[in-house]
């Protein structure tokens, strides 16, 4: 085992960062009614059929807190359970790599792909690899990775990026999709139509083709048992049970936090991602494997990148219990309204930012901690009892004080907020200001409403109006009513 502890993400590689303001790209997204609908139906529909899958199991609190333990049992103790699931995964045949970034991690893996001498590679669908955006890595090496996750083969053939954590194409419709094989897969029937099935029997066609063909495949997981080195990957389509099986070669990429420390842990884990997930009382297709089978060349990449920074922070550790199953995706009112590909990483939502901004420092992901009403329904349907808003909270005081620290100073809000709590510890002085502020009255004198405030306060306005300024301060009220 080599030391970790990278500070963060490193910049210019990988799916982490924004590449423009939160406010700025939830303002185009919202601009598009198609992106809005297709949002609308699809989170509307995963989350009524997640609340009856939910409701199903009497004990679901119980499963949450008992889901909450193990991964804070696996934090508190990670080093120790690193070094077991490395042994483990030695004695059975396996290689273990260790990636303190995401440059390390696709250094290896390229590397491993070229040893093998093949130019291809197939893939399950894995958050890690998009994270670290290894699929550019390979390309830049002249190896081509065929995505095999249906939704992750839209997004690739249509050049766009994920915007769901478990429905990576949820902001396309059938018609787009179909367009989009018609012009991206060469072996897509001439006559397609949008009818899923159709869609789905020509993609099932043109990867079972890669799927004969592949040597090599690249994977992540969902899991990774310490006590025996077993790994495992959960999924709905059944590609990732060719991958895992059908290629000489396999290399997974696995972020540290993935451990569970004993095979009986997955009873939890197999009742909490299924029904908050995909709302399915268990998954379809629940693969297992433990180090070298069947005369494979397996490797296994841990990944920091970032990982041991958030760690080190005792009130945003807890995002790394994430198990990436997007309940809080599909109860989120900002994330419904502008879609994830406005958050700039590959974990939108209110996941991603909490998670975002501390992989990569919150110095690069300032916006994230901010897209949030802080409503709460996030905490309340997470599978693992992640106090998303609290963390919220907790990241915007550590957004601010970077601000300060790298401005020598205080931002204009924050001495804003030192002059306002000067003039309000002072009766005489805030009683004053309240009468002077029936100036602001001017401002609203047309309509009722003050639509434009002057000055740094006109952001204020941007998206919203204010009531006018009343006649009467409430003090002056007051007295005009208080018995003498």
């Amino acid at each position: 085992m080599t030391f970790l502890g990278m500070p963060g993400a490193p910049r210019g590689v990988g799916q982490l960062r924004q590449h423009e303001p939160f406010p700025k790209a939830a303002a185009s997204a919202l601009g598009d009614r198609q992106l809005r609908r297709n949002l609308g139906h699809a989170t509307s529909t995963i989350r009524a059929k997640r609340a009856a899958a939910v409701a199903e199991v009497a004990d679901w609190e119980q499963l949450r807190v008992a889901g909450a333990a193990i991964k804070d049992e696996v934090l508190a103790h990670l080093d120790r359970y690193l070094v077991q699931l490395e042994a483990q995964v030695a004695a059975r045949g396996g290689t273990v790599h260790w990636a303190g970034d995401a440059n390390q991690a696709n250094q290896i893996v390229t590397d491993l792909v070229r040893a093998t001498g093949r130019t291809e590679v197939v893939k399950i669908k894995s958050m890690a690899t998009q994270e670290i955006g290894l699929n550019d890595a390979l390309a830049a090496a002249g190896i081509t990775a065929t995505e095999t996750d249906l939704a992750e083969l839209i997004v690739q053939l249509g050049h766009d990026t994920p915007s769901h954590i478990l429905v990576p194409a949820i902001h396309r419709n059938r018609s787009q999709i179909r367009d989009i094989f018609l012009r991206e897969m060469p072996d897509a029937p001439p006559g397609l139509t949008d009818e899923p099935a159709q869609l789905a029997a020509a993609a099932r066609a043109h990867l079972r083709r890669k799927f004969l063909a592949a040597q090599v495949a690249i994977s992540g997981a969902n899991f990774a048992i310490a006590e025996t080195g077993t790994l495992s990957v959960v999924e709905s389509e059944g590609n990732g049970r060719m991958c895992l099986t059908l290629p000489r070669t396999l290399i997974t990429v696995m972020g540290i936090e993935k451990i569970l420390p004993a095979w009986r842990d997955l009873e939890v884990f197999l009742q909490l991602l299924p029904r908050s997930s995909t709302a399915e009382r268990m998954n379809p297709y629940t693969s297992m494997w433990t180090g070298a089978t069947e005369g494979q060349d397996f490797h296994l990449v841990l990944l920091d990148n970032g990982r041991t920074a958030t760690l080190a922070d005792p009130a945003g550790r807890a995002a790394l219990r994430c198990i990436r199953c997007s309940a809080c995706l599909n109860v989120c009112p900002v994330y419904e309204r502008a879609g994830g590909h406005a958050y700039g990483s590959v974990y939108p939502g209110p996941i991603g930012a909490v998670l975002s901004p501390q992989l990569t420092g919150v110095a690069d992901n300032p916006d994230l901690p901010f897209a949030s009403t802080l409503c709460g329904a996030c905490y309340d349907v997470c599978p693992v009892a992640i106090d998303i808003p609290a963390m919220l909270v907790h990241l915007r005081s550590r957004v601010v004080d970077d601000k300060c620290a790298r401005h020598h100073g205080p931002p204009p809000e924050a001495a804003a907020m030192r002059g306002l709590a000067w003039m309000m510890s002072d009766p005489r002085r805030w009683a004053w200001a309240l009468r002077a502020g029936r100036v602001g009255r001017l401002l609203g004198r047309r309509r009722g409403r003050i639509r434009h405030l002057p000055g740094p306060l006109a952001a204020w306005t941007v998206s919203r109006d204010l009531p006018r300024l009343p006649e009467q301060t409430f003090r002056d009220w007051w007295r005009t009513r208080r018995p003498r």
